[in-house]
């Protein structure tokens, strides 16, 4: 096929040798097949930000750290610049996301490099050698979906041990390979430690894939794994091997309505004293 613009450069320095076919055109990026050698990879390329349907919202962007104050700034002000500089950001996020969850051991394509908005990473295939389907495009049994769940569920944990939340994470930004489910698109995972939506975004990674294995196993949708997982992250006491229950129990505090009623009517009298006193001393 035609070489795309963005990927030619890396075939003028011999990073990439041809390009194959394209796998998808996503919200945030296109995917095509590359040889490298004997190897089959894969190059995802970015969209620029006004071709993109998956806007830098602000609240992924928040917690992430800039190492250049004066890009900081840029940034801030939305120049020329600064546009460059958050596009930058934005695709450095997933190679060093990438490369920090492989290093804690979860299940993600293996990075190599990222040039120009082209990241070069590993094509995860399946047990034929195909490239590995989405899970939202496979039917599972009961048995497997079991295992494939709690398998998901301890990436999750190892990802979130590793300090990140994915943030976008469901049926769609998964695959199935011979071993089971590979977690991919990763641009907007946040710091679970600095974003202030962290907690929200975790609880809706984790629902959406109890939704999902859910359909094949209908009791995995009784599980509470994502506000217990994110107790014990809290606590300080979650570890990429600690044992889950998925119960959770939230605690539940009576209200005292009468002292509640009586501190609202106590407040609402000196409230008009000071008005009343107010007026009398404007009377003065």
């Amino acid at each position: 096929m035609k070489i795309p613009n963005r990927i030619q450069p890396l075939v003028d320095d011999g990073l990439i040798d041809d390009v194959l076919q394209r796998l998808k055109s996503g919200k945030e990026a296109d995917v095509y097949t590359v040889l490298c050698g004997d190897k089959i990879n894969c190059a995802k390329v970015y969209k620029e930000a006004s071709q993109r349907s998956f806007k830098q919202a602000v609240q992924y962007q928040e917690g992430r750290k800039v190492r250049s104050s004066r890009n900081t700034r840029a940034m801030q002000k939305g120049s020329k610049f600064g546009r460059k500089q958050q596009e930058e950001t934005w695709q450095m996020a997933e190679v060093e996301a990438l490369f920090r969850l492989a290093n804690a051991g979860v299940r993600v394509p293996q990075p190599y490099l990222c040039v120009d908005g082209v990241l070069l990473m590993e094509l995860v295939t399946d047990a034929e050698g195909g490239v590995a389907p989405r899970l939202s495009d496979v039917t599972l049994t009961e048995e497997c979906a079991v295992a494939d769940f709690h398998t998901m569920i301890r990436n999750i944990v190892r990802m979130l041990c590793a300090g990140l939340v994915h943030g976008d994470l469901s049926e769609f930004n998964v695959l199935l390979d011979a071993q089971g489910p590979v977690i991919i698109d990763l641009p907007q995972a946040v710091d679970a430690a600095a974003n202030n939506h962290a907690q929200a975004m975790f609880e809706r990674d984790v629902n959406n894939i109890t939704a999902y294995y859910g359909q094949f196993a209908p009791q995995l949708l009784q599980t509470r794994y994502a506000k217990e997982i994110w107790m014990l992250f809290e606590d300080g006491k979650l570890t990429p091997e600690t044992p889950l229950t998925g119960l959770f129990v939230e605690e539940v505090h009576e209200v005292d309505m009468d002292s509640l009623m009586d501190e609202i009517i106590t407040a609402e009298d000196d409230y008009y004293e000071r008005q009343r006193a107010a007026r009398e001393r404007d009377d003065e």
